[in-house]
């Protein structure tokens, strides 16, 4: 389900503030970028993902790529950051950036 303007604009103010959790770079999703993808959408819910790859096409594609594999919602890109979300049923309150700065 895509995200609402509102969900957007909120995800997008607690975004600013975060750290990127995951890096990817010109050899693109291997196993462990997968991995890792997965273990902080469960955990964090909202986070942002650092692309180090000089091709604006081939960003955009691998930002496409990975939230097709992590099942998440494009949230915002600027320049070599994306901000995505995927919502977690079973959330741990302490961990989860929405409900952290909420």
């Amino acid at each position: 389900m895509p995200l609402k303007p509102e969900q957007k604009k909120q995800y997008k103010s607690i975004g600013h503030h975060l750290k990127p959790v995951l890096t990817v770079a010109d050899n693109g999703l291997t196993e462990g970028v997968l991995a890792e993808l997965e273990r902080a959408l469960a955990d964090h819910e909202l986070i942002k993902i650092k692309l180090n790859i000089l091709d604006r096409e081939s960003r955009l594609a691998t930002v496409a790529e990975i939230c097709k594999a992590g099942k998440a919602d494009l949230v915002q890109v600027i320049g070599k950051m994306a901000l995505i979300y995927r919502k977690n049923f079973s959330v741990n309150k302490q961990l989860s950036n929405v409900h952290r700065f909420a």
